[in-house]
């Protein structure tokens, strides 16, 4: 019977083992190095929408897309021709109303007042002249010379100059005076309405002027010069710091370990070293499926909502609409 010799095949054997566990020692320590699946979500903008409250033909359209623009800086202006007619009719309307509560205040004219004195000088020259009249016919008539019904008549007229020398000193002294109080208080409330007015004219005028809220980046003009803008209809929006958020879809299972406060690492394509954020929001509800979807391999069936702000130095890397893989910051709970 033929020997055969198990030496060799026992050393391939052995090699063979020695291969395959060397190939389970590699898979295992490539297992414990797997990286943490991210959960994908994208970068999300609070933009600020300019408009004007009061619609009108836009004449001018200051600045343009991806412009950055001071606070104070003039957006667009719509056609105010009608608004400033009636501004300066207010205008007016107010000045009249002014004019005539401080003519109320005064009295009358010192011409006026002058004629009303020279008035009762005639007729306190009158009235002396009545009473010596009458003086001197109270003599004939004790002479006989006049009959007594004479006196009845130049008394009657010496009566009648005193009690015109009387009208007169009062409507001297009416002439000097104010208007009465209801007057003068109805020419106040009329000459407030007249401001009030003038403030709300004026305000409509300025609406139709837009100017930047604060310091920010133009993300998008609505409208071109010449078109209708309809009241309320923003023309420009505007993207100012502090309001890039991150919106991300974590699965159900994950959520007990998920809190506000949180940090998270955030990387994206071209974003270079990740980002740091700090969860801000967790929706109370579940949805079915995010809406929108990067990655087959982060579809979940069961998903909430979160958001994050990144830190102020890093939002100029991130812009809305980038899709974001996020991960728990290293010793966040886990």
């Amino acid at each position: 019977m033929t020997r055969i010799d198990r030496a060799p095949l026992a050393t391939a054997a052995t090699a063979l083992l020695a291969l395959a566990s060397l190939a389970a020692i590699a898979l295992l320590g490539g297992c414990s190095r797997a990286e943490t699946p991210a959960w994908s979500g994208y970068v999300e903008g609070e933009y600020v929408y300019v408009a004007a409250p009061i619609g009108g033909a836009l004449t001018l359209l200051a600045t343009q897309r991806g412009a950055d623009v001071k606070r104070g800086a003039l957006l667009f202006e719509l056609d105010a021709q009608a608004e400033r007619a009636a501004r300066e009719e207010a205008n007016a309307r107010a000045s009249s109303a002014s004019a005539q509560a401080a003519d109320l205040d005064k009295g009358k004219r010192a011409q006026e007042v002058a004629m009303v004195r020279a008035q009762l000088a005639q007729a306190r020259a009158q009235a002396v002249q009545a009473g010596s009249e009458l003086a001197r016919q109270q003599q004939l008539v004790a002479q006989g010379f006049v009959s007594a019904s004479r006196l009845d008549d130049l008394r009657a007229a010496a009566r009648s100059a005193n009690a015109r020398v009387d009208e007169l000193a009062a409507s001297l002294d009416v002439a000097q005076m104010p208007a009465r109080i209801d007057e003068r208080s109805a020419a106040a409330a009329s000459t407030e309405a007249a401001r009030h007015a003038l403030d709300q004219a004026r305000w409509r005028e300025d609406q139709k002027r837009q100017s930047a809220p604060a310091d920010a980046r133009v993300a998008d003009t609505y409208f071109r010069a010449g078109e209708w803008v309809a009241a309320g209809q923003p023309v420009v929006s505007l993207l100012p710091p502090g309001a890039i958020r991150l919106r991300f879809f974590i699965p159900e299972a994950e959520l007990g370990a998920t809190a506000v406060g949180q940090s998270v690492s955030v990387q994206c394509d071209g974003c270079g070293a990740p980002i740091a954020a700090r969860i801000s929001f967790i929706a109370t509800q579940a949805e079915y499926t995010p809406p929108v979807i990067y990655s087959n391999s982060q579809r979940a069936r069961l998903v909430f909502m979160v958001e994050a702000r990144p830190d102020a130095q890093d939002e100029t890397r991130l812009r809305p609409g980038q899709p974001i893989d996020v991960r728990r910051a290293a010793g966040a709970a886990s």
